[in-house]
């Protein structure tokens, strides 16, 4: 016995110093593994190999990776308007944020345009029907990157136009990632298949085992439309998004479309996802017409930030933290899974304590509970320092939405997780004009009124059955 024993602890201690070596630059994730390791002595580190090891990041592109970007850059080359100098934004508040300025317009694939023109969408029902209407209009190409797509009311559909316009000679490209859309049938897929409509899907759950790369997926929502028009946003293609799940009732959310400029950065997202799952490149000139003129008359300024494990910078991170750490007045966040890392928790407390209106709204039911639970952990510190929580009440919220100040707003895919953070392919556009700010502003408000303020003393008050749960789905929350 004393030999098992014995055995137990120099794996667990081998185990430990493997995970601290392999993890040294974030030890939060560090922190879980090794707890996992405690919890299962034997297949711990098993685990890690399948589902912990880093997704395979490098500091330089291969030539051929170079030679598809630089292809990219020469199309767009004189055709999209961008900002070059802080003077040039209509938001005048840069001048007073250079700092923040300067973060956003050096991160990399990504400019600052300023011929744009957006308009927004609170729930599926509207946002179906543009869609539909712009992919009904289509001539050239269509492409398609979603999360989900199910094989329901609203996917069938969406299979039915998609068939109808590659039946007329239009190009249809679809990106699936191949977790959220496991349950997608094979006779709806050979269907589109058989009609000329190309779809991948992003590392299927056995390749991705075979691959070790389990626990990454691809969680962006991209269309492009003609290289004209463009979606973003948190929805995907399914019957929950128009409200019509049984569990979680109206679907809250916010999807986005844009005409101009910033059209020309989701091609090229798409383009290098495509890539990626396909081993096909796009830009060349045997594909004519993925960046045309746009002759846009719009005049918002909107940035398309990409980002995920294969890179070693974490731009959407970078551009929360760094605003939400200059907020003079005020930081409105809308999120379905608050998990924040310390550096963010660190810039919300120390906003909320320097007087700016932090007001966080989260789900007031939840559609993965262990999720909730490490959102949860979070509220009682940030509250004390002065935070304001709020619990939405008239269904489901799954926006992925942050403003501060008049500065900028933001819309995309990634909630305000280290998961989106740190392990998925995400993208969020970040709007810089103030019609698109007092758009998503007011919205905000709107479900304010449509929420529950969690009271701090009332808070306090949960049982220890609770906090216990919520500690331990902290400890979990890097992986969630």
């Amino acid at each position: 016995m004393g030999s098992v024993i014995l055995f137990l602890i120099l794996l667990y201690l081998g185990q430990t110093m493997l995970l601290l070596l392999l993890e040294y630059k974030r030890p939060d994730r560090a922190a879980v593994w090794i707890f996992i390791s405690f919890c299962l002595p034997l297949i711990g580190i098993w685990l890690y190999r399948i589902a912990g090891r880093p997704y395979g990041k490098s500091a330089s592109m291969t030539r051929e990776e170079w030679m598809v970007w630089q292809e990219m850059h020469s199309q767009i080359a004189g055709k999209v308007s961008r900002v070059t100098s802080v003077e040039d934004m209509k938001n005048k508040d840069f001048t007073h944020h250079l700092r923040l300025y300067n973060l956003l317009s050096e991160i990399p694939n990504s400019t600052i345009t300023s011929c744009n023109h957006t308009d927004y969408y609170a729930e599926g029902d509207p946002l179906f029907t543009a869609l539909f209407q712009d992919i009904k209009e289509a001539k050239e190409h269509i492409h398609l990157e979603f999360y989900i797509i199910r094989h329901d009311i609203m996917g069938t559909i969406f299979q039915d136009l998609l068939i109808k316009k590659s039946q007329e000679g239009v190009q249809v490209r679809i990106i699936c990632d191949g977790f959220g859309s496991k349950s997608l049938s094979k006779s709806f897929i050979q269907r589109m298949k058989e009609a000329g409509v190309e779809i991948h899907f992003f590392l299927p759950p056995l390749h991705a085992l075979k691959l070790r790369k389990i626990n990454y997926r691809n969680h962006r929502k991209i269309v492009v439309i003609d290289g004209t028009i463009g979606y973003t946003g948190g929805m995907n293609i399914g019957d929950e998004y128009k409200g019509e799940s049984l569990k979680l009732g109206f679907w809250r959310d916010t999807h986005m479309r844009m005409h101009g400029d910033s059209v020309y950065y989701l091609q090229m997202a798409f383009i290098k996802d495509w890539r990626l799952v396909s081993g096909q490149t796009l830009c060349t000139h045997l594909v004519p017409d993925l960046f045309p003129e746009h002759n846009c008359k719009g005049t918002e300024q909107v940035q398309v930030i990409a980002s995920g494990p294969d890179e070693t910078r974490h731009p959407i991170q970078e551009m929360c933290f760094n605003a939400i750490a200059m907020a003079s007045s005020r930081v409105y966040i809308t999120t379905p899974y608050f998990i924040p890392d310390v550096a963010l928790m660190t810039a919300i407390k120390t906003a909320a304590r320097s007087g700016v209106d932090v007001r966080v709204l989260i789900p007031g039911r939840a559609d993965y509970k262990i999720v909730l639970l490490a959102s949860l952990s979070h509220l009682e510190e940030l509250m004390e320092a002065g935070v304001t929580f709020y619990r939405y009440q008239k269904g489901f919220v799954h926006a992925k939405v942050v403003i501060v100040d008049q500065l900028l707003a933001a819309v995309g895919s990634a909630n305000l997780d280290m998961r989106s953070f740190y392990s998925n392919f995400e993208l969020t556009a970040a709007m810089y004009s103030r019609s698109a700010i007092d758009q998503l502003t007011a919205n905000f408000e709107q479900d304010l009124q449509d929420s529950k303020r969690i009271e701090l003393g009332e808070f306090k008050q949960r049982s220890r059955a609770s906090k216990c749960a919520e500690v331990v789905c902290r400890l979990l929350s890097p992986l969630l």
